[in-house]
């Protein structure tokens, strides 16, 4: 377990070489580069920001066509694209790819294009149709829909909501005007929705009739035409079939550009990169002829990359030891601890002055998540998906990779605690026995760690697994208090370790001893000390309690609110009680794995020992264990964390240090790595 040493890292280098650099380090991803702020004649900072924005808009412009282009040729993600990471590219392809940027960049502009013209005659097409749908009542009508009349009469054209007769409109239509005759009324078409109309009368009546017409609803088509109904139909479905056309042709130029789809992927990534390199630029401090690079690196990687920057770029390289608080912080820990460090970073980064607890933390995780999870065939589930996935995809990105690892070691040991506390999933092999080979429960094999436990069954003896859960907190918290008091060793605070370690081991501990020595434990540890350990137990807790009350205000130079703090200190051991207490969940989230694998086996086997039971056990099988992995994986998962960051951090751990943010490639598709 080890936090990484860092060193200060100052680059001077012309101002020529300053592009070069700064993609050399982006490609390397081993340098945080922090701000300069430099205030005189000489140097300056440069403003960046419309390069950015222009280059993430070409970023924008080349994922938008490989979106378009990828959803045309119907390019489809994997099931597992999660795991496989981004792609590996080598520097020679990179360049080859940026020599071409401006001709990728082009026809990201025309697959840009092309769909937004088929897009238009999408739209084009849905105004047609709409269009035709206004014209269809009227397609036996043979008069342009804008057709007014004559020199001595008057048309109107136009429509009534709902289903109208003609017997209906002309009855409304003499009452409403009485005095006038000659009105010849056509129904072009009706339906329930509305009535098309055709109505002619003298020019002198126009004015009349229309406001007789407007007062029962009347209302003009919506489409207007100087051609009949029916022809400008067919003009229309024309204009439609051209509009296809565009789109099919325009389709069919997205379509050819299919070998592009990597290089826009690429140029989406390239101008990402250019916009954060030009970010940092206004970090940078620069002349005219020189710049000034300040930042922090790993001490192990600080000798290659000044080495190399001296070489290629004869640059001047400075660095300088650096453990202040101010310092950032990254990690670095064996391959069977390493996976649990995303589990820490999801708490906090220690600070300079703590220790890494990962490898430690690792231990506690793995063991505490198989005692929760506590199924052979689950385990062996978990660790073989895992193993397979990371053999498979080499790409996986390191986050996820941590993650899978992490989980192929719980695999491992909830295998472990299954086979201890004889849980295959479930009780399967006993139940497949008796209901499908017609064994009689003495005659089924007694296979230790799948049908027997190899240690013992918690199901039948519950409050063994308490009492072994409580030994496990017991042993968790002590831990905790033992890194303490290394940190207070390290930091040279001898003193400390007494009163904020040894106080805890004298009063928790003989608090224990006590406790277990009275006759009321007998049942529940299944043993009782004897009777010496009482008296053992409560002077070692008396001297414990001593300590703390005296020293735990020490802080304070009153003494009456030393007095106070020490009191509250010693209150304290009602958190460590409860602390304790929790472990319990060992036991609880065991048993409900267990319990429920047996419960869906014993469902599978309700239906007999037939063909068709036999399937149907099958189903179950498949699909109960399937939701217990899901389930119970979740409930382990989140209560180990709530161990580790409730029980076990709270005894020594404080946090909040600053993370290590190299500047290095952000990108979507492909990673670049310098080759040295």
């Amino acid at each position: 377990m080890a936090i990484v040493d860092m060193q200060k890292i100052s680059i001077y280098a012309l101002k020529k070489h300053r592009k070069a650099i700064l993609e050399t380090l982006q490609r390397k991803g081993v340098v945080e580069i922090n701000n300069i702020d430099y205030s005189d004649s000489v140097f300056y900072k440069e403003d960046t920001t419309k390069q950015q924005a222009s280059f993430l808009k070409s970023s924008q412009t080349a994922k938008q066509a490989a979106e378009i282009l990828s959803k045309e040729i119907g390019a489809k993600k994997s099931l597992f694209a999660s795991f496989e990471g981004r792609e590996p590219i080598s520097k020679e392809n990179y360049y080859m790819f940026v020599n071409d940027a401006a001709e990728i960049m082009r026809v990201a502009y025309d697959i840009v294009n092309f769909k937004k013209q088929i897009n238009e005659s999408k739209a084009e097409i849905n105004k047609l149709s709409a269009q035709i749908q206004s014209l269809t009542p009227w397609k036996t009508f043979d008069l342009p829909l804008r057709f007014k009349g004559t020199e001595k009469t008057q048309a109107f054209i136009g429509t009534f909501q709902g289903e109208v007769t003609h017997s209906d409109l002309a009855d409304s239509i003499a009452q409403a005007l009485p005095d006038i005759d000659g009105i010849d009324i056509n129904i072009i078409s009706a339906d329930k929705n509305q009535t098309c109309v055709f109505i002619l009368c003298g020019k002198k009546d126009g004015g009349a009739l229309y406001e007789a017409l407007r007062q029962k609803g009347f209302s003009v088509p919506s489409v207007d035409s100087k051609e009949p109904p029916a022809q400008r139909i067919k003009i229309l479905q024309k204009k439609i079939t051209q509009e296809q056309g565009n789109i099919e042709v325009n389709t069919a130029k997205i379509k050819a550009q299919r070998g592009m789809l990597h290089a826009l992927c690429f140029i989406e990534d390239y101008y990402v990169m250019r916009a954060e390199k030009y970010e940092k630029i206004e970090s940078l401090a620069n002349s005219r002829h020189v710049f000034i690079l300040n930042g922090y690196i790993p001490k192990n990687m600080a000798q290659e990359l000044q080495a190399m920057l001296i070489s290629r770029y004869d640059a001047q390289v400075e660095l300088e030891d650096d453990n202040s608080e101010n310092a950032p912080v990254t990690l670095h820990n064996n391959a069977f601890a390493r996976p649990v460090e995303g589990v820490l970073e999801t708490y906090s980064l220690p600070k300079r002055y703590e220790v890494d607890p990962t490898s430690i933390m690792a231990i506690f995780y793995y063991v505490f998540f198989g005692m929760m999870f506590s199924d052979a065939g689950y385990g062996i589930v978990m660790s073989l998906a895992c193993g397979w996935a990371l053999h498979h995809f080499k790409n996986m990105e390191t986050g996820m990779k941590k993650a899978v690892k992490m989980f192929f070691f719980c695999g491992i040991s909830t295998t472990f605690w299954g086979l201890m506390f004889g849980s295959f999933f479930g009780d399967a092999v006993s139940v497949i026995c008796k209901t499908f080979l017609g064994m009689a429960p003495s005659a089924v094999p007694q296979i230790p760690g799948l049908v027997t436990p190899i240690w013992f069954n918690p199901i039948s003896d519950p409050m063994r697994l308490l009492m072994i859960s409580f030994l496990f907190g017991i042993i968790h918290l002590f831990v905790g208090l033992g890194i303490q008091a290394y940190i207070h060793i390290k930091n040279k605070h001898y003193i400390y370790v007494l009163y904020d370690v040894v106080s805890w081991y004298l009063l928790i501990g003989g608090a224990i001893l006590a406790l277990l020595s009275l006759d009321m434990m007998k049942d529940m540890a299944g043993f009782v000390l004897p009777p010496v350990f009482l008296t053992i137990g409560g002077i070692c807790a008396g001297i414990g309690a001593v300590i703390i009350l005296l020293f735990s205000g020490r802080e304070s130079k009153n003494p009456v609110k030393r007095l106070l703090k020490g009191i509250y200190g010693l209150y304290g051991a009602t958190g460590y009680l409860s602390d304790i207490l929790s472990y319990s969940r060992l036991l609880a989230l065991g048993l409900a794995t267990g319990v429920i694998a047996q419960v869906f086996n014993q469902i599978g086997s309700m239906f007999g020992s037939s063909v068709f039971a036999m399937i149907l056990f099958a189903v179950i099988f498949v699909i109960g264990h399937a939701l217990n992995i899901g389930i119970n994986a979740l409930g382990a998962y989140v209560h180990t964390n709530r161990l580790q960051f409730v029980e076990f951090f709270g005894k020594f751990y404080e946090g909040g240090g600053k993370a290590f943010n190299p500047f290095k490639i952000n990108t979507k598709h492909y990673k670049v790595k310098e080759d040295i």
